[in-house]
């Protein structure tokens, strides 16, 4: 399992992660913000100001949104 060390919100609903072996990785939100269960991060302000790190899963807190360190690797590019 994979665990998150740094977690940073970018531009354009984008997440910048740094995993514990020292990857990092971009992670592009966009194309599931049209979700249920994604849609109060359409909002700029929700999507960088409500994330919290856990480690093994990012989480937008008081929205009930979430994803694990192993679905932000594979949605990702390198950076």
């Amino acid at each position: 399992m994979r665990i998150l060390t740094d977690i940073e919100p970018l531009s354009n609903f984008r997440l910048k992660r740094v995993f514990s072996d020292g990857t990092k990785k971009i992670a592009d939100i966009k194309p599931y913000l049209d979700k249920e269960v994604f849609k109060p991060l359409n909002d700029p302000h929700i999507f960088s100001s409500a994330l919290y790190n856990g480690g093994y899963f990012v989480e937008w807190k008081n929205y009930d949104v979430d994803l694990s360190a192993d679905t932000l690797w594979h949605i990702s590019i390198n950076e």
